[in-house]
């Protein structure tokens, strides 16, 4: 008899998503898996490959065995199971710096 994973919502192929290429077209990803699988991400997902060069874009590295993706030049990596999952860029924006010599006034006056 099979045992089913007690786990809600985990996706085995997610998991076991391996990258073995990576391409581009004007507007999109393209990530070859080991199981056959092409998945396409819009580069909207990813603002620093939408931007980069196409050749900062082949100038890519597959590691972790085909779970990580990184790009050295625009410092970019990309989970390949996040990518499964769905998952577009999670990194934080840069925090709005005040020019310089600009105070911030704070008023606790009601």
């Amino acid at each position: 008899m099979q045992r089913l994973s007690k786990g809600r919502g985990m996706n085995t192929s997610a998991i076991e998503a391996k990258a073995t290429s990576v391409s581009f077209d004007s507007g999109s990803m393209w990530v070859e898996l080991a199981d056959g699988r092409k998945l396409g991400v819009p580069l909207a997902y990813f603002p620093r490959l939408l931007h980069a060069t196409a050749q900062q874009r082949k100038n890519y590295i597959i590691s972790g065995g085909g779970t990580g993706l990184h790009w050295e030049d625009i410092d970019e990596d990309i989970n390949v199971r996040s990518l499964v999952m769905g998952i577009g860029d999670r990194t934080k924006p840069r925090a709005h710096r005040r020019p310089a010599g600009r105070k911030i006034s704070h008023s606790n006056r009601w």
